[in-house]
């Protein structure tokens, strides 16, 4: 099968299996405060990806790319949604561009629609330093994703089976690519561990793309003669990802950014989000749902809603900007708590602590 084809199955899969919706968000409650102290004209949403500062802490994450005109046709739309709200939008995997140059076309579209956006290029781990500094030349991006998805690759019929060297890969990367780089998981999640190495070399913003989201390994299982279903459920729940890393960088360097994402689907998600430790949160699969069933400008329309509630939900706990939302009291139940209690990270930080 084409590399183009096997694209647009995705999207196609994508929108058929939907997102799991197990991202562990429902585990996590505020502190309600009856005299919060703040009008919701007062709320600030800016917030910064690394050095890029940003109005809002949404931004739209990599989705597609590389599938000829249809998913160009995909990309200029995101691209139109991204103009209009004012918000980041990373490209899908450049390496179908870097491989087939007639599939520029198809990511180059989202820099010509959105001229004076913040753009994100995308490869993946296996892909060189010069690889990677090409698609950035390509979007003329203000900032690199570098993805990790060695379940999805597992899970693929004609997937990669070998993942030595990422690490030094990612951190040849970070040390010639002129733009701030962004590791980001698929969809699996990322716990302590990998934000450890990933500190260790200087990758500067962790994207935890935790589970609960699109399910690659449910795509690709529709796709092999032999399930492997296993993988169906594997992975690290957004929020428990979230505040895994968050463990790990407070204590070795809270220079580092986290970005939540994986099952994003509201203010609400996006609110706890930012509370666990992230700085900004991405939607893809819900983003890519309301536009292919409701149109672009309804879309557009429903980003400036989560926006808006965005606001009252900081106007409640009291938080004025995304620094003070950071700090909001938040409890942590059930298998949330459970995880990260069995992992030894202290979930009564978060309940105690003060705006």
């Amino acid at each position: 099968m084409s590399r183009a084809k096997r694209k647009l199955e995705h999207i196609e899969h994508a929108l058929s299996t939907g997102q799991t919706g197990n991202a562990g968000f429902d585990d996590i409650r505020f502190v309600h405060r009856s005299l919060p102290d703040v009008n919701v004209s007062d709320i600030s949403l800016s917030t910064f990806i690394g050095e890029l500062e940003i109005s809002s802490p949404i931004f739209i994450n990599a989705m597609t790319g590389g599938g000829g005109k249809a998913t160009e046709g995909i990309n200029q739309q995101l691209a139109e949604i991204a103009a209009e709200v004012k918000i980041p939008i990373a490209s899908g995997s450049q390496m179908s561009a870097i491989k087939n140059e007639s599939e520029k076309p198809s990511y180059e579209i989202i820099r010509k629609t959105n001229p004076n956006g913040v753009v994100f290029a995308n490869v993946g781990s296996e892909a060189t330093a010069e690889q990677a500094e090409a698609c950035v030349d390509m979007l003329e991006a203000d900032a690199l994703q570098v993805h990790l998805n060695v379940i999805q690759e597992l899970v693929m019929p004609e997937g990669d089976r070998e993942f030595k060297g990422a690490l030094n890969r990612i951190e040849k990367i970070v040390s010639k690519v002129p733009v701030p780089v962004i590791v980001k998981e698929v969809g699996y999640g990322m716990g302590k561990e990998t934000a450890a190495k990933l500190n260790s070399i200087g990758v500067p913003i962790i994207d935890v793309g935790g589970f609960g989201g699109t399910n690659f390994s449910k795509i690709e299982n529709s796709r092999r003669e032999q399930s492997y279903s296993f993988f169906n459920e594997w992975g690290i729940p957004t929020a428990v990802s979230i505040a895994e890393v968050n463990a790990q960088v407070s204590h070795e360097n809270r220079g580092v950014t986290i970005l939540g994402s994986g099952g994003i689907k509201t203010a609400s998600h996006i609110a706890k989000s930012i509370a666990l430790g992230a700085n900004a949160a991405g939607m893809a699969g819900t983003v890519l749902k309301w536009l292919q069933l409701e149109g672009l400008e309804r879309t557009i329309d429903r980003l400036y809603d989560v926006l808006e509630e965005l606001r009252m939900i900081m106007t409640a706990v009291g938080a004025s900007n995304i620094g003070a939302l950071q700090k909001a009291p938040i409890i942590l139940l059930g298998e949330t708590k459970d995880w990260l209690d069995t992992r030894n990270i202290s979930t009564n930080y978060y309940s105690n602590r003060n705006l």
